[in-house]
């Protein structure tokens, strides 16, 4: 049977996590992604993966008109809840889009969602279709180089005094069973695929898209007075938590 990967069992925690005001989601994605979305009064908008709504709601209050897609209908539901009148959101998956004509939006955002995806080909093939020719596409991922399920960790060099990132694997894509809500004793499960940066290249490529930029963006926290304080934020400043690709649909 395969495994859903929505996080439907989490629904109402995820929620009140993403809506923390000091989420990753809330001081560093967003900003971000507002400054390159640049959404405005008449811009048409797929989130895709779009749990709650959070991005969605963010692009809508800014005048563009939102269309949210997840598989988790808690998500959804809640989504719809805060939904104003120019969102609308959708149970679907993402790599099947048939609702929508060929060339109906002008820019798709999938924000750390396209890495719980297993169909990533299919994925980024239907969203590039639904844009318009020159729409952009933007993607947002846990940092594929650094952030690695099950095979990178945080490591500290007492002899030299550093904190570093260990890397275990990293070419070869792999799929891992991880905890949806870790440290509550959570028995709820989903699957994270890993993939190197040459599979998204190549994946964007085939859905005939092109990568015009990526940031990398870190973590806005701070460690507590300590010993390993200077070196925990340094690490912090140099190993990025995320990565943006933006592309555009190049026919």
């Amino acid at each position: 049977m395969k495994k859903d990967t929505s996080w439907n069992d989490v629904a109402k925690w995820y929620d009140s996590v993403v809506y923390d005001e000091d989420s990753y989601q809330h001081k560093v994605i967003l900003p971000n992604l507002l400054r390159i979305v640049a959404p405005e009064k008449g811009m048409k908008i797929l989130d895709l993966g779009c749990g709650q709504g959070f991005f969605s709601h963010a692009f809508a209050a800014r005048g563009a008109h939102v269309t949210g897609v997840d598989l988790s209908p808690d998500l959804i539901a809640i989504a719809r809840v805060r939904a104003g009148h120019n969102e609308e959101f959708h149970v679907a998956p993402s790599d099947k889009l048939s609702i929508w004509k060929d060339g109906s939006f002008d820019v798709a955002v999938i924000v750390l969602a396209l890495q719980n995806m297993e169909r990533m080909k299919e994925v980024l093939t239907e969203a590039s279709r639904v844009l318009v020719k020159g729409g952009k596409l933007i993607i947002v991922l846990n940092h594929p180089a650094f952030r690695i399920p099950g095979e990178s960790s945080w490591g500290f060099d007492d002899v030299h005094g550093i904190q570093y990132r260990r890397v275990d694997r990293y070419l070869s894509d792999s799929r891992r069973e991880i905890d949806m809500n870790p440290g509550r004793g959570s028995t709820v499960h989903t699957v994270s695929f890993h993939r190197p940066l040459q599979s998204y290249s190549k994946s964007l490529a085939h859905a005939k898209c092109a990568i015009l930029r990526i940031e990398e963006w870190v973590s806005h926290k701070e460690s507590e007075a300590g010993p390993r304080k200077v070196t925990e934020d340094r690490a912090r400043r140099e190993i990025p938590l995320f990565m943006c690709l933006e592309c555009v649909k190049l026919a």
